[in-house]
């Protein structure tokens, strides 16, 4: 009897797979949970992007400015800058290009090929400015030295190529834990003054009650 309903269950599981694949499948194999769920959900979760991880070739304030005017030029608001974006900033930069300039200026950091920028993709440009890997009268070229966020002295501090760089910015793994510290210190001053001001602020409403 164990084996009958168990030869029953696999047959009613087989039937199952064959209905939601279109039949056909050959080996009668059931779906497993990932290819049955449905096809938005197919795709592989994605990695948390940590900037300061990734490129720490840059001090936090320089990825915070990146990221300031990565967000300036989304108009869009959706984490990406697309092609007219893209020109918008040129323009922005005193910079414009052409309509085939600006897609081979996505398409040379564009590693996931959906013809617009992320904003891991925008720290690229960056770190191949810092790397000198940008030819001086290409677009990117003009992007990272027009945008006023100097990479060449602060993110490689000289050093002869990027993979030099990057052994320099590891050793000098100690400098993200000052700036944080000193992050936090500036914002524990600053909600300090914030209270003095208010205790000021009462202070003086009573020296002025009857």
């Amino acid at each position: 009897m164990a084996a009958d309903e168990l030869a029953s269950r696999l047959n009613m599981r087989l039937k199952l797979g064959a209905g939601a694949g279109g039949g056909g499948g050959g080996g009668g194999e059931p779906e497993d949970a990932e290819s049955a769920r449905p096809e938005g959900d197919r795709r592989p979760c994605r990695r948390v992007f940590n900037p300061f991880t990734e490129f720490k070739e840059f001090s936090r304030r320089q990825i915070k400015d990146m990221e300031s005017m990565f967000k300036q030029y989304d108009a869009g608001k959706d984490g990406f800058i697309d092609l007219m974006e893209l020109k918008r900033m040129m323009e922005k930069l005193g910079a414009p290009q052409t309509h085939l300039g600006l897609k081979d200026m996505i398409k040379e950091v564009d590693e996931d090929f959906d013809g617009k920028l992320s904003f891991r993709e925008f720290l690229l440009i960056f770190r191949k400015a810092a790397a000198g890997e940008l030819q001086e009268d290409s677009g990117l070229h003009a992007l990272a030295r027009l945008s006023e966020i100097d990479v060449s002295i602060e993110g490689v501090k000289g050093a002869k190529s990027f993979f030099e760089a990057k052994v320099q910015a590891m050793s000098d793994g100690s400098r993200f834990e000052q700036e944080i510290k000193a992050e936090q210190e500036e914002k524990k001053r600053q909600a300090e003054e914030k209270e003095q001001r208010k205790a000021a602020f009462k202070e003086l409403q009573s020296a002025f009650r009857p």
